[in-house]
């Protein structure tokens, strides 16, 4: 199975494990408890319709001195268990057991109860026009029976064979309108269960990109300055031992820092005391290292500020350092001949504007790449968040240019702290 599936699958039962944990609360415990037995349900639907029914018939067979009307409310509880199987079928073994019901009893004895929980069974289990035309259908038929029954009609009381029909209208409609409510409410939590799993496997792509993004803006910064540093350490270790121990000391330094972002990007996959905060980690107080690292691997930069500082917010300052970092880290890795980088963090309004140039020839020339090729794609990524957009491409006098134009999040309120931590650079 791929790890695609994988994922999916572990998203999809993570989000069905939240939603039915959620709906269980909903329900209740009763509720729940019959929702997770449904055997037990149709069983007690039976008792209940036993209840109800028998004592009329037992009444009836004892009237009649004969066990005939008793047979067809016997055999319509032992069809009702069936009903959330088959509950067309059993709507229509009841629709005939309830002539027979009336006709041997002469309308002492009846199954209707029975034909209720079948009508609800239908409309619950089948879709509304089917519902509609169940319903129809036994209306008609339990209905045209009562006109056979001679206890129905009393001169004393001309109305109630429309009152009895009425009432037999009326049950089956409550019936139907309670099956239909609950089938839309199965409907909306199956809805909402997709909706879900759906969210589950956005948030699961959306998680995996931006570790995955992370991991390359550390994995490939990292080793393009320890690659550099090495290369430099071998030049100068003949000619200049104690300035190659300084470079060294940074290469080990480079591996330690490399070592600690991983294991906190990847520490958020962890749970427990152990995880790792999920907040990004300021960037405006380690620009200055960063720049620091650069310059001792090799590249010549100039920082330049202007405006106001940048606002106090760790996720924004951080998208400032990792666009600055995915620049710097292409220079160094693509630049030939490069003398001097230029980087200037400027601020207009709620308008942040980051540029990297460079003087190099040939930047960007085809090399052994150690990173994943994304590292533009990343940069443009993070600079949408913001309502932002990054431009990359040669420059005029050659070189390369990185212009990323941020908007700051609307709902903070800029401050000019972050401009002392910045400036300190």
């Amino acid at each position: 199975m791929s790890e695609k599936a994988l994922v999916e699958g572990a998203a999809e039962r993570t989000a069905a494990a939240s939603f039915t944990e959620i709906n269980a609360r909903r329900l209740g415990p009763f509720r729940r408890y019959f929702r997770n037995h449904p055997r037990v349900t149709d069983a007690v639907v039976v008792l209940i319709y036993l209840a109800s029914s028998l004592p009329q018939s037992i009444v009836a067979t004892i009237l009649h001195d004969q066990w005939l009307p008793l047979l067809p409310v016997i055999a319509a509880g032992v069809v009702l268990f069936w009903r959330r199987d088959r509950p067309l079928l059993v709507l229509g073994i009841l629709l005939g057991l309830e002539w027979l019901s009336l006709l041997t009893s002469d309308g002492q004895a009846s199954v209707g109860i029975g034909v209720w929980f079948a009508l609800y069974a239908v409309a619950v289990r089948h879709p509304f026009r089917i519902a509609v035309g169940a319903l129809a259908a036994a209306a008609v038929l339990t209905i045209t029976p009562l006109w056979f029954v001679d206890a129905l009609f009393v001169e004393e009381a001309p109305y109630l064979i429309w009152i009895v029909m009425g009432f037999v209208l009326m049950w089956y409609l409550l019936a139907v309108g309670f099956g239909v409510t609950i089938r839309r409410d199965r409907e909306h939590e199956t809805a909402l269960r997709d909706w879900a799993v759906r969210n589950a496997e956005l948030a699961s792509a959306t998680e995996r990109n931006r570790i995955a993004r992370e991991m390359h803006d550390v994995v490939a910064h990292s080793l393009s300055v320890m690659i550099a540093l090495s290369d430099g350490a071998a030049v100068v270790m003949k000619r200049d031992q104690e300035r190659a121990r300084e470079v060294l000391d940074e290469l080990s330094a480079s591996g330690r820092t490399a070592l600690a972002d991983m294991r906190r990007v990847l520490g958020v996959l962890r749970v427990g005391p152990e995880a790792a905060p999920l907040e990004p980690l300021p960037a405006a107080g380690s620009l200055a290292t960063l720049l620091d690292g650069f310059r001792v691997a090799g590249l010549p930069i100039r920082l330049g500020l202007s405006g106001p500082g940048l606002p106090e917010n760790p996720a924004f300052q951080l998208t400032v350092y990792r666009i600055i970092q995915e620049s710097l880290t292409n220079v160094l890795r693509y630049g030939k001949s490069v003398t001097t980088v230029n980087v200037a963090i400027s601020r207009t309004g709620t308008l942040v504007r980051v540029r990297i140039t460079d003087d190099g020839r040939g930047s960007m020339g085809p090399v052994v790449s150690v990173g994943t090729g994304q590292g533009i794609t990343g940069m443009q990524e993070r600079a949408s968040i913001y309502s932002g957009t990054v431009d990359c491409g040669p420059g005029p006098d050659g070189g390369w240019v990185v212009d990323a134009r941020l908007v700051l999040p609307e709902d903070r309120e800029s401050t000019n702290r972050g401009a002392d931590s910045v400036r300190s650079t």
